[in-house]
């Protein structure tokens, strides 16, 4: 029987969130304290359409329509760590639809602007001066008009697809260039607006 006022759901859910980060953070070796205390204090439940709220928390991708999707919490945990955002971070998200990554991030940084994959691919008159780039997804290829807003040194840390598998990358901005470095492979839902150009072959 449920009360008047959700408290069993409530806590169910509470519980739901301590066990994602007892059996599927912890576990998967992200233990920054940081990450820990965002993803426990965060309801991803709030995130997801009202369908899905009874499995915010498991270890898997869930679908918010039209081609989004919140990515799995080990996914988030891993981006959040990589990047280590700290109070002096001036933050360019790429958000992937859900609005979690942003809520995560925006208590801890000093900055934090967010935008579409859409806008993220139109030429803004911003200065160039982000120090840590997010993007929470998976691109074939970073675009132009993001890179020239980051700062000399900036972070960025990403999800990038290669032969048909998805892998998170942490890269730097170094003499104007960023080149990106994967690591793990894991399963990051795809930002189809990144993809690159088809070339024909004969």
């Amino acid at each position: 029987m449920t009360s008047v006022n959700n408290e069993p759901a409530t806590s169910g859910l509470a519980a739901a969130r301590k066990a994602m980060i007892d059996s599927q953070l912890r576990v998967s070796g992200v233990n920054a304290d940081l990450v820990r205390e965002r993803m426990g204090a965060v309801p991803r439940e709030d995130f997801v359409p009202s369908s899905a709220r009874g499995i915010a928390y498991m270890d898997r991708a869930i679908p918010l329509g039209n081609g989004r999707f919140l990515a799995a919490p080990l996914v988030q945990g891993r981006m959040l760590e990589e990047a280590d955002p700290q109070p002096s971070d001036r933050v360019l998200l790429v958000d992937g639809g859900s609005g979690y990554m942003a809520e995560l991030l925006r208590p801890v940084v000093g900055e934090l602007e967010v935008v579409s994959p859409q806008e993220a691919l139109e030429k803004s008159r911003k200065k160039g001066d982000f120090t840590l780039l997010l993007i929470d997804g998976a691109i074939e290829q970073l675009p132009e008009t993001l890179s020239v807003r980051l700062g000399e040194g900036a972070r960025v840390v990403t999800g990038i697809v290669a032969a048909g598998l998805t892998r998170l990358a942490i890269g730097r901005k170094v003499a104007g260039e960023i080149s990106l470095l994967p690591l793990a492979e894991i399963g990051i839902p795809v930002l189809p607006e990144f993809a690159k150009p088809k070339s024909w072959s004969f």
